[in-house]
């Protein structure tokens, strides 16, 4: 077929009632990567006495201060942070009632403060105290610490590196040891520990040669080690409320001592005396008769456990005796004139029922003396008593 005139070779021409060509489509724009990020959680409000104590120490704040008690109120966190902003000077700081659980490390940045009292809150859980305590300055600056009234079950190991303290209280909580580590506060000069469930005292106790009032008062307690004698610079001495039965005799030491409360111990309502006797074996009839007859031996004539039996031969305290025991003897509570003041029962070592000890005195007139003497040895009068149940 012959091309149409004047069409172009190849090219049909249009025909009639054809679509028009549809025009091409825009480019898509490229898509843009946008990340939608979670929206940061607004902090919580705090509470209206968290609110009450901001807006009181904002207030209050001052370079100059040096005392700071915070009213009781229920708190749910630790000190505020900017306490050591606020008050850079602080040497007192009183935050007893407010019902902290946590101390917090703000308290780490107040290197002047020299007294603490936080008493009476909930304090004692784990992290009550800051772990850096013990390296902070204020291990060094701290000398009045008073943690009465909340919950520790121990003493915080932190408590014991406060090298500086010269008063510790932690009575009224659940304590029920004292830590041999207490023998590290060396400055100690108060320590208080009553209204516990503490049942004994280590002897490191008595190494804290500057401590002169210690209470120990409504715990658990049921003997004083012999080693508290050590403690000579003690001036009172607060035991009432135990379940002491008697006292080592080595208490007499305590030459210092201007008061001591023994009330409320099974001591004050035993009776006198408590005899309790064990008949001797024969080796040890043997040994007394050998020691109280001055019998001469040498290391060739024994053997060499029976030289080493007969060194171990206790005197009786009777003067009147002259006798000695080795493993069998009597223990008798005797109550025993103590400056003056006091009637103590101490614990004597007899070596048989039928020796009577007479009273010792540490210091007394011959008034006493002759009233001791005069008294009758089953019991002691009243008013004599009334001094062990008030002492």
């Amino acid at each position: 077929m012959a091309a149409a005139d004047g069409g172009g070779p190849g090219l049909e021409p249009p025909r009639r009632g054809s679509a028009e060509p549809e025009p091409e489509p825009e480019p898509e724009p490229e898509p843009k990567l946008e990340l939608e990020l979670e929206p940061e959680p607004e902090p919580e409000p705090e509470s209206e006495p968290e609110l009450a104590l901001a807006a009181e120490l904002s207030a209050r704040r001052s370079a100059e201060t040096r005392q700071l008690v915070l009213s009781p109120r229920r708190l749910s966190g630790p000190l505020p942070a900017g306490l050591s902003q606020w008050f850079p000077a602080l040497e007192v700081l009183d935050v007893s009632g407010t019902g902290l659980t946590e101390m917090g490390a703000e308290l780490l940045s107040l290197p002047c403060l020299h007294t603490l009292l936080a008493k009476n809150n909930r304090l004692g859980g784990p992290g009550s105290l800051p772990k850096g305590l013990g390296q902070a300055p204020l291990a060094r600056s701290l000398r009045v610490l008073n943690l009465s009234g909340n919950r520790f079950a121990d003493v915080p190991p932190v408590v014991l590196r406060l090298r500086g303290l010269r008063s510790l209280s932690l009575g009224g909580n659940r304590l029920h040891s004292i830590p041999p580590d207490i023998q590290e506060l060396r400055s100690l000069e108060f320590l208080y520990l009553g209204g516990n469930f503490i049942t004994s005292i280590p002897p490191e106790l008595a190494k804290l040669p500057s401590l002169k009032y210690l209470v120990l008062c409504d715990n658990k307690i049921q003997s004083i080690p012999p080693q508290l004698a050590q403690l000579h610079s003690l001036r009172s001495l607060s035991l009432h409320n135990n379940l002491l039965t008697y006292l080592p005799r080595e208490i007499l030491n305590l030459v210092h001592l201007e008061e001591l409360s023994l009330r409320g111990n099974p001591l004050v309502v035993r009776f006198v005396r408590d005899l309790t006797y064990n008949p001797p074996s024969l080796q040890e009839l043997a040994g007394r008769t050998v020691k109280t007859r001055n019998v001469p031996y040498t290391p060739s004539d024994l053997p060499e456990t029976l030289v080493r039996y007969l060194s171990l031969a206790s005197n009786c305290p009777n003067p009147k005796c002259g006798g000695v025991y080795f493993d069998s003897c009597v223990r008798q509570i005797k109550f025993v004139d103590f400056c003056g003041k006091y009637r103590l029962p101490l614990m004597h070592y007899l070596c048989s029922p039928e020796c009577s000890s007479p009273y010792s005195s540490a210091s007394q007139s011959s008034t006493s003396q002759s009233e001791s003497d005069s008294e009758d040895e089953a019991s002691v009068a009243a008013h004599r008593m009334q001094k062990v149940l008030l002492g």
